[in-house]
C-alpha cells in the first residue's frame, strides 16, 4: 500500500504540473485525428478481415465458446461504451461476479488467448470501435468502471483523461505493458496525463509505429 501511495503522490504532482499547458492540440489537429482514425480504421478492417477470421475460426475450435468478448468500459467524456475484443480467457473467467485484472501467467488464459494477448491481436476488433468514434488510434486505454473508481479514490485526477477517446495504442501500454495492479495503474495514469498535455499527431505517429514494432520484433521499450 505504501508504494501505491508513494506512486500516487508522483501522479499528482505531474499531473498538476501539466495542467498549466493547457490543451496544446489545435482544433484542426483534433479534426484530422479524427479524419485519419475514420480512414485508417476503415483500411485496417479490410486489410486485416482474413485475420479476423483465422482468429476467429481458432477461438471456435479450441473450446466452442464466444469468439467476440464484449466488456462495459469508461470512454470519451466519461461515458460508458462497449468495447469488442477477441476472447483471450476461458468463458465465465470472471464466474464470481468480482472484476479481476488478468496477470502474466494467468491460468484463466487459453491456449489460443495467451498467443493473442502476447501480439495483442486480441484487441483488432476494437477497429470497429475507432471507427465508430467511441475510441482512437493513439490515446489512454480504456478501464472498467469497478477500476475507475478505484483510480478516482486515490487520484481524482483520472477524470483529465475523459477529454480523450480512449486508445487502442498508448504510450503507457508501450512503455509500462499490461496492468496487472493498482500500483501499475496509478503508473500508467501518470503516463496517460503526460500524453494528455503533449500530445500531437507526431507524437501519435510515433506511438503506432514504435507499437508495431514492438509487436512485430518483440522488442520492449
Amino acid at each position: 500500500m505504501e508504494k501505491v501511495e508513494v506512486v500516487s503522490k508522483a501522479v499528482k504532482g505531474s499531473a498538476t504540473e501539466r495542467s498549466r499547458s493547457g490543451d496544446i492540440m489545435s482544433p484542426i489537429a483534433r479534426t484530422t485525428k479524427r479524419f485519419l482514425d475514420v480512414v485508417a480504421s476503415i483500411v485496417g478492417l479490410a486489410i486485416f478481415s482474413p485475420v479476423l477470421l483465422v482468429i476467429y475460426i481458432a477461438i471456435k475450435c479450441e473450446d466452442h465458446g464466444k469468439a467476440i468478448f464484449s466488456q462495459e468500459r469508461v470512454g470519451y467524456h466519461g461515458e460508458i461504451f462497449t468495447l469488442y475484443k477477441f476472447r483471450s480467457m476461458i468463458t465465465l473467467a470472471e464466474a464470481d461476479g468480482k472484476p479481476a485484472l488478468c496477470q502474466k501467467r494467468d491460468k484463466r488464459l487459453t491456449r489460443v488467448g495467451r498467443f493473442l494477448r502476447e501480439h495483442h491481436l486480441d484487441e483488432l476488433p476494437q477497429l470497429w470501435n475507432v471507427l465508430k468514434g467511441e475510441m482512437s488510434f493513439v490515446g489512454p486505454r480504456p478501464e472498467r468502471k469497478y477500476f475507475v473508481d478505484q483510480i478516482k479514490s486515490i487520484n481524482p485526477d483520472y477524470e483529465q483523461l475523459y477529454q480523450l477517446r480512449p486508445g487502442l495504442f498508448s504510450a503507457a501500454t508501450l512503455y509500462n505493458g499490461y496492468t496487472d495492479s493498482m500500483t501499475k495503474m496509478l503508473e500508467r495514469l501518470r503516463m496517460d496525463l503526460d500524453y494528455l498535455y503533449h500530445r500531437s499527431l507526431w507524437f501519435d505517429t510515433k506511438i503506432i509505429f514504435l507499437t508495431v514494432f514492438s509487436i512485430l520484433v518483440g522488442k520492449k521499450f
